[in-house]
Order: structure tokens, then C-alpha cells, then sequence
């Protein structure tokens, strides 16, 4: 039998600078500890602070360097962008979507996703407490801020969304709606990734944060709590026309009194982060969803029960 010659040094494909570089970025997440002491031993606040003023930076040159060391190292993916060239790292963070890019489902029997994101802990509230990993349970008044703003969701329903650093970083309505309250609490920058979900008790009840409470047009209340990290503390919402960042003491109470409706564009994030819906009891997470999946904005969410 003849013998097939073996492949020559060059025909044998080698690995690319940017693929040995996201082995390296997967062996770097694999080894907990490790990543646990990257993102949540160092200076945060201080850290976060540098970031959103080099993200400002409005030059050519800084910000192509920064978009493609970006890239480097994440699976950044800027086809559905509405803008295809960008002043600074802070437009291509916050960056708008074509028109059509997320579709959102008119079935008024649902609510939909206020944001694109990976389904973390979710399901029933137990009275008034929920988790945020298995084993780290925290109250909604810890998280709200008091009580009373805890109250309307009591044995209600709740799902975690979070937001990669990649990801498209504004959120939206997830049904029409009164804006009634916002309450921004100014707090700590961890990391909110299942690392330190599984380490750091009561995290998102630490970070920076603002809930948004919401009345749907049949009177039942809804809410979202979008939750501040490392690296993205300064939240914008566009009903308030106001930059919530660090150095606001908190708490703050804000009323409002401005009509949203499905799909309509509330605010974005400076980097990535997570974003908690609560509904009262009754609402259910869609069957079809479970903690782990991904979702877009405007795919069906939350079932509403009948009145």
C-alpha cells in the first residue's frame, strides 16, 4: 500500500496571535480563584472611575486602539450597529442597534426583555426573599431600599439578566407603562459574574444601583433594578435626563410621572451589567426559559396572569 507523505510544517495550520490569546482568556476563567482575585481585589471604585474618564476620551486614534485590543481578547460583534465608526470607547459601549435588529413580540399576553442577556437565578420570590446564586439568598428590601418599595412583590416573580461586557448595553420597556418612582442607591463596584455570585453575599444589595418602578396599564406593578459593577458604575436614564454615577449619595428618591411603552428605549449602561425584573405574584417566567439561556431584547419574558 503506498504511503500518503506526511503534511509539511507548512500545511499544518498554526494557531493565530487572537486564538492563543482567547485559549489563554478561557484557561484564565476556568481557574476560579484566580479570576476571583482579578476583578474583585483591586481598587474598584478607583478603578471604575479611571475607566469611564479614558472611555471619554473623543479621539481617532485611542479609540480604535481600544476597540481592537477589545476585541483581542472578547467575541465583540459590531455588525447589528447602527454606528460603524466610533469618537470614543464610550459610543461603541453604549452603541445604538439598525433599526429591526430586535424585534419585539406583540403578544400581549407576555412581557418581554428589557435588555439582550444570560438568564441567571429566577423563579418565585419566597416572601420577600430571592438568591442570587444557590445558597446566597438576600430580601428585596435590602435590594429596593426599604420595605415598602419590597412590598408589591411579595411571593411575586423575578429573573436575573446579565449583561457581558459585549454585549448591546441599553435596556428598555418591557410593556407600556407608567414610570412612577426611581430610587438610586450609590454603592460598591464588584464584579457581578457567577464567581462572585457564589463568593460575595448580598452583592447586588452592595453595588451601585437604580429601581425603576413601573405600573402596566392594567394597574398591576412591575420593576427593574439595574445593577452597577467594575468598570460600568454610571447608569443613564433617559425620562430623568441625568448620568447616575459614584459620586451621588445616595439614597435618592425620585417620582416621575412619564408613559413608556413596549419596547421603547429607558436608559443604557456605561460597559455591561445586570439588570433584575420583579413582577408581582401571579406573573411566571415563560416555560421555555431556564437560568443559563440566552435572550434578547424584546423576546417573551414573563407571562401575565389573567385579571
Amino acid at each position: 500500500m503506498e504511503k500518503k507523505p506526511l503534511p509539511t510544517e507548512s500545511a499544518v495550520a498554526k494557531p493565530t496571535t487572537h486564538s492563543r490569546l482567547k485559549q489563554l482568556r478561557d484557561k484564565l476563567l476556568l481557574q476560579e480563584d484566580l479570576n476571583f482575585l482579578l476583578t474583585n481585589r483591586l481598587p474598584r471604585v478607583f478603578l471604575t472611575r479611571m475607566m469611564g474618564r479614558f472611555s471619554q476620551i473623543r479621539h481617532p486614534f485611542v479609540a480604535r486602539c481600544s476597540i481592537a485590543t477589545w476585541r483581542l481578547f472578547t467575541d465583540l460583534d459590531l455588525t447589528e450597529a447602527k454606528p460603524q465608526h466610533y469618537a470614543s470607547l464610550h459610543d461603541c459601549f453604549t452603541r445604538e442597534l439598525r433599526p429591526g435588529a430586535r424585534p419585539v413580540n406583540p403578544d400581549p399576553a407576555v412581557m418581554v426583555s428589557p435588555c439582550d442577556g444570560i438568564i441567571g437565578a429566577c423563579g418565585a420570590v419566597e416572601g420577600t426573599r430571592i438568591f442570587q446564586a444557590k445558597g446566597f439568598p438576600y430580601l428585596l428590601a435590602d435590594l429596593f431600599g426599604s420595605e415598602a418599595a419590597a412590598e408589591p412583590f411579595r411571593d411575586g416573580c423575578y429573573v436575573t439578566l446579565r449583561l457581558t461586557s459585549t454585549m448591546y448595553h441599553r435596556f428598555h420597556a418591557p410593556a407600556d407603562a407608567l414610570v412612577e418612582h426611581v430610587t438610586y442607591i450609590s454603592g460598591d463596584t464588584w464584579n457581578v459574574n457567577p464567581i462572585a455570585l457564589k463568593r460575595v453575599e448580598r452583592l447586588f444589595c452592595r453595588n451601585e444601583r437604580a429601581v425603576v418602578h413601573l405600573r402596566r396599564d392594567d394597574g398591576r406593578p412591575f420593576a427593574l433594578v439595574a445593577v452597577a459593577a467594575i468598570l460600568v458604575a454610571a447608569i443613564r436614564l433617559h425620562f430623568l435626563n441625568v448620568l447616575l454615577h459614584l459620586r451621588w449619595p445616595g439614597p435618592n428618591e425620585i417620582p416621575c410621572s412619564t408613559r413608556v411603552t413596549r419596547g421603547q428605549e429607558l436608559g443604557w449602561f456605561e460597559h455591561g451589567s445586570t439588570i433584575i425584573m420583579f413582577a408581582p405574584k401571579g406573573f411566571g417566567l415563560c416555560k421555555s426559559l431556564q437560568s443559563g439561556d440566552r435572550i434578547r431584547m424584546g423576546e417573551k419574558l414573563m407571562e401575565i396572569p389573567r385579571s
